[in-house]
């Protein structure tokens, strides 16, 4: 099984005034290809660091970070940058769609800045949207979504450059228990074909849907098993 991020001795630190936070401290993970890992962990713990770090957006302040072998930890912002649109996929919690645009033009985006021509964009945010089920939805802008469609729009947008691993950040935390379920079947079903998924989440029931759970406090990692009770997620069998 090939390691698709190697962690070893991670720590970020931040200053606020003349005080020094430890948001990571030593953090060591290894994350194999296929794999879906739930993060879990109170306020403070260090899982929205771990996740930023993860995705590119903030560089550690010490440590080994490898993506695909490729290391990270020295990157600069425009290497940064172009790391994160070829090998990494985002979802977040508030769908971060730009509301005057048509669902199919907010899937395109990412295409657009890898330079990929309008003809291919749009065949590629087209079936994209067709593969979460909105294909009948192309053309209608984020107000005129449900939350649900909204969330499945953001998971379009982040799978259409064929992304390495797919990062999720609490992308159930807007959204009602049905709609939630819908949410966490696509991304089982997105990893059961091959997709490395990392789901931060706050809510334990959506974690128990990943194949492992990683649980940080002040900073580290305190467990790191897999989920003994996996769910199986079937939106059919929740009562509206």
């Amino acid at each position: 099984m090939k390691t698709v991020i190697r962690i070893e001795e991670l720590k970020k630190e931040y200053r606020i005034g003349d005080q020094e936070i430890q948001a990571l401290r030593g953090v060591n993970l290894h994350i194999d290809e296929g794999d879906f890992a739930a993060i879990m962990g109170p306020s403070g713990s260090g899982k929205s660091t771990m996740m930023n770090v993860l995705g590119c957006l903030d560089k550690p302040t010490s440590g080994e970070f490898y993506l695909d072998d490729e290391p990270i930890s020295e990157a600069d912002d425009d290497e940064l940058a172009a790391i994160r649109n070829r090998k990494i996929g985002f979802v977040f919690q508030n769908f971060n769609l730009l509301p005057r645009t048509s669902a199919v033009e907010n899937v395109e985006l990412p295409l657009l800045y890898a330079g990929i021509s309008a003809k291919e964009r749009r065949e590629r945010a087209v079936r994209a949207l067709e593969n979460v089920g909105l294909g009948n939805r192309l053309y209608n802008k984020p107000n005129e979504l449900s939350g649900g469609q909204q969330q499945r729009v953001s998971i379009a947008r982040a799978l259409v450059n064929n992304p390495l691993i797919l990062l999720a950040d609490e992308p159930t935390g807007a959204l009602d228990t049905k709609t939630s379920v819908e949410i966490m079947q696509i991304f089982q079903e997105l990893n059961e074909a091959g997709k490395t998924i990392i789901l931060v989440t706050h809510e334990p029931d959506i974690a128990q849907y990943a194949k492992r759970l990683i649980r940080f406090r002040d900073g580290q990692i305190v467990s790191n098993e897999w989920v003994a009770q996996r769910r199986w997620a079937n939106a059919e069998e929740v009562g509206t």
